[in-house]
């Protein structure tokens, strides 16, 4: 049973009844937030370079960005869920144990090199299924094979970032992920400009500057006060038992993402082969609305935190409190946000147009509409992420991953298509085909997060979740 001095951001009133101490979890959230928040310079900084290129290069971005994240979540899950795991550990004050499970999720991400270079040089193969045109094909395939090759990079930052954020200290994070934004933007301008690698560069300057980020983050894990507190230097050999319990946390961890951007990035597809003008429009909106949602996962992480180390400490009735508070701030910051963005589309837009090009006053008009529907989708993807970090917490993945698999495949995808292509131009023809363009594209968004918000608020309100343990 816990004691209440063990339970995170807990304060008691006057009449020593138990309150969330919102002061200790906007500490908590904060740093995770502005962590998050520097993942949306890494985006918008891709973006606008590549914008500098052309429309062409945008649309073939836009091809390729999400599914390249579809492979760093479904690898790279065996980093991510090193997080939940720590949070147990800590909150049950087994420090050895929760350096033990980080050192596993290293080991576990090593173990991912070979697939990810396998897929680094399938890119071409794989593209080409989609009917894209040559120039676009070309270009995506310059941005894939740099940007795969650094996928074990960014699984070792994974593991190493879930460490800080399982234990309560993500300011850590916060440092190495600035560090990797700044290496970012100074790396995609030389690889790009100066040394003339074009798309290629911008990929090269991400893989680089995970590198930079991964040895930063190897040096916090074994500093001084790290080794005597968790004795992060003397638990590095291989643990059996703990990487198979990390992979089987992180890979339907990694899953549960992976499956939505595997949707996005069909959606995404969809768009390119429509038009370059279409494809182009719903990357700039895409990237914009970064700035609502990946902010959005550093407080939902910080419900991942909150979530497990109350389970640890041996009190789900406080893991529900902390979480009810998290997913709140989650859906009134984006809803928010989505709404400024909509608002403010005259002057967040036109930096990513590329100047002198004879589509850029296309793509403008377009991506002023889809920023509309875009409010609307985040106040439900908010409600979607808040719930499924929560759940993580408590080591819930496997139902929330399936019910992320029926929303995605069996609603999302199959109204995406049918409202983006006029008749005949589709990718199947069994399916009505409205053409309505990228609006019915990003309709169809909303109606997926719509509906996957309510079922996973269901899957957390349920409590089934209270049954599950990672502890041992």
């Amino acid at each position: 049973m816990s004691t209440d001095l063990q339970l995170p951001a807990l304060r008691l009133d006057a009449q020593g009844h138990r309150r969330v101490d919102l002061r200790t979890i906007i500490a908590l959230a904060l740093p995770l937030f502005l962590n998050s928040s520097l993942q949306v310079v890494l985006n918008l900084t891709d973006t606008w370079f590549i914008g500098r290129l052309s429309t062409t290069a945008m649309a073939a971005m836009a091809s390729c960005y999400y599914l390249i994240f579809v492979f760093f979540l479904l690898l790279g899950g065996v980093g991510i869920g090193v997080q939940a795991i720590v949070a147990q550990h800590f909150g049950a004050g087994q420090r050895e144990a929760a350096a033990r499970s980080t050192w596993s999720g290293l080991w576990a991400a090593l173990f991912t090199t070979p697939l990810f270079i396998l897929i680094a040089f399938s890119g071409k193969l794989l593209l080409s299924h989609f009917g894209l045109s040559p120039e676009v094909l070309s270009l995506a395939d310059s941005f894939w094979i740099p940007r795969l090759l650094g996928g074990p990079l960014s699984t070792l930052l994974f593991a190493l970032n879930s460490f800080f954020n399982g234990i309560g200290q993500p300011r850590f994070t916060f440092w190495i992920m600035l560090l990797v934004a700044l290496s970012n933007a100074v790396l995609n301008q030389l690889f790009m400009f100066h040394w003339g690698y074009g798309m290629a560069g911008a990929a090269l300057g991400s893989t680089v500057a995970q590198g930079i980020g991964v040895v930063a983050a190897l040096a916090i894990f074994l500093r001084p006060a790290f080794r005597r507190q968790f004795h992060t230097h003397l638990t590095w050999h291989l643990h059996w038992p703990g990487i198979r319990q990390v992979m089987a946390i992180g890979i339907p961890t990694g899953l549960f993402p992976a499956m939505d951007v595997v949707g996005l990035g069909l959606f995404q597809l969809m768009q390119v082969k429509l038009s370059a003008i279409d494809g182009a429009a719903t990357q700039i909106v895409m990237m914009l609305t970064s700035v609502s949602y990946l902010p959005a996962i550093g407080i939902a992480l910080a419900g991942t935190t909150l979530v497990g180390q109350s389970i640890g400490a041996g009190d789900k009735a406080w893991a529900e409190t902390c979480a009810r508070v998290i997913i709140r701030l989650a859906v009134g910051y984006m809803g928010l946000i989505g709404i400024l963005l909509a608002l403010a589309a005259a002057w967040v837009v036109p930096p990513f147009l590329t100047p002198g090009d004879p589509q850029a006053s296309a793509v403008f008009r377009l991506c002023i509409p889809l920023l509309w529907i875009a409010a609307g989708y985040q106040i439900f993807d908010a409600l979607n992420l808040s719930c499924a970090f929560c759940l993580r917490g408590a080591g819930d993945v496997r139902v929330p991953t399936g019910l992320l698999l029926v929303c995605s495949w069996g609603v999302f995808l199959p109204l995406c298509h049918a409202l983006t292509f006029p008749p005949g131009q589709g990718w199947v023809n069994f399916l009505p085909q409205y053409g309505w363009g990228a609006k019915g594209g990003w309709m169809a968004a909303f109606a997926y997060t719509f509906c996957l918000g309510l079922v996973l608020w269901a899957r957390w309100r349920s409590g089934a979740w209270k049954r599950l343990t990672l502890l041992t």
